[in-house]
């Protein structure tokens, strides 16, 4: 490694990087497992996971053992340039994990979540020859034109209009979509509706129980492609390998990343062959799309959260984290509700700044901690579903403990 420009980096940051990327006052130095180690040598539990992406923890050996093996073999080649086997291993994996029982199944594999969900969008219109998309409040899908417009938070798009044409969004209930297809919008011009099982940024609200049938349903009368976004709640996230499997439905088209490539940058649009080759040859693709190294650790990643011991381990932690959550709230007051799938929980609470006191109080304690809502005020529980029992109590015990010291 060469030697850095400069021993500090957090003078080097405010002079070289844009004070629009929000940071934390820590510097990482290393990480193993649920553990973060920072510059001064101090080491912190990781419940933010590089905000949802290390759903196996922070370098799980076989993992980087694939990684490591590809890197002697070679680094990028472009897929559109000569095909090679990882890509079409990721592929065949998302095919046969797909939550829609037997049929024939295709992907396209792309570099982040943004990039999948435009690329899903891509899909539902040439498949369907419309335009319009339908999203709904407290969304979230990302940072690039399209997708911070699909986004329900003024924050991630102030100044930065004009935003793109035919999106369309509804209030989280059938009722609200109906209204929407009947007063502002035809049905048969809508390509799509998308969708998160559990909305993250959105405050991790887990989709209501009869919805995502009842949508479904919708959807199929009036010819319209259901997309799962899957990018923070899949990938084994909330036990099951996809999220929308508690719900017992099988969407059209299937959106992942975050915890894919395993902390390398990977994601991908999945879904009904027939949908996924309406796209011209050339249509769809780029540069670094399905990098070798990234789909070596997704093969890993995939196979892992896959496992039935992985299954029972996520239903562990999210019994044992739910339990600790309620008991917080009925001897907290200022937390107001308590919600999740499996062990994607977060607690909200009375407003942001009893949120930003918690995290920085859990931060002092050694605790990494992550906020989300349309408010502030909902922190969001990212551990590792691998962490040790040890770990993940005493991380709650933590988090129970800034709690109390910043409601007081």
């Amino acid at each position: 490694m060469t030697a850095p420009l400069t021993t500090d980096v957090h003078e080097a940051r405010e002079r070289y990087v844009s004070r629009a990327v929000s940071t934390p006052p820590i510097v990482v130095t290393g990480a193993e497992g649920a553990r973060i180690t920072a510059d001064d040598g101090r080491t912190y539990l990781d419940f933010a996971g590089g905000i949802g992406c290390q759903n196996l923890g922070h370098g799980p050996a076989d993992v980087v053992a694939a990684i490591h093996e590809q890197v002697d073999r070679y680094l990028h080649q472009c897929f559109m340039v000569g095909m090679y086997e990882p890509y079409v291993e990721v592929c065949r994996r998302l095919a046969e994990l797909y939550p829609g029982g037997a049929g024939a199944y295709k992907s396209v594999l792309v570099n982040s979540g943004a990039e999948a969900v435009e690329n899903a969008v891509k899909v539902a219109r040439a498949a369907t020859g419309r335009q319009a998309v339908i999203v709904f409040d407290r969304a979230f899908h990302g940072r690039t034109l399209l997708t911070m417009t699909m986004t329900s938070k003024v924050a991630y798009k102030r100044g930065f209009g004009p935003f793109a044409p035919e999106v369309y969004r509804a209030p989280v209930s059938i009722e609200g979509v109906r209204h929407l297809l009947k007063a502002e919008i035809d049905p048969e011009s809508v390509a799509c509706v998308v969708v998160e099982p559990v909305q993250g940024e959105g405050g991790f609200h887990p989709l209501p129980r009869e919805f995502p049938a009842a949508l479904k349903s919708l959807c199929e009368a009036h010819g319209i492609l259901y997309v799962d976004d899957e990018v923070q709640a899949g990938v084994g996230r909330t036990g099951s390998v996809w999220a929308i499997e508690h719900y017992g439905v099988s969407p059209d088209l299937l959106v992942s990343g975050k915890s894919l490539g395993g902390g390398l940058p990977l994601a991908g649009v999945t879904g009904r062959a027939e949908l996924m080759d309406a796209v011209h040859p050339g249509g769809l693709g780029g540069t670094f799309g399905g990098n070798p190294v990234a789909c070596a650790a997704a093969c890993v990643v995939l196979d892992t959260v896959a496992t039935p011991e992985f299954r029972a381990r996520a239903e562990q932690l999210g019994a044992l984290m739910r339990g600790r959550l309620d008991t917080f709230a009925t001897e907290v007051d200022g937390v107001t509700d308590v919600r999740g799938l499996g062990p994607m929980l977060a607690i909200e609470l009375r407003d942001a700044a009893l949120a930003a006191a918690t995290v920085a109080a859990a931060r002092a304690g050694g605790l990494l901690l992550l906020t989300c809502g349309l408010d502030g005020n909902v922190i969001r529980l990212l551990p590792p579903v691998t962490i040790s029992e040890e770990d993940a109590t005493l991380g709650l015990d933590i988090l129970g403990a800034s709690l109390r010291e910043a409601s007081h």
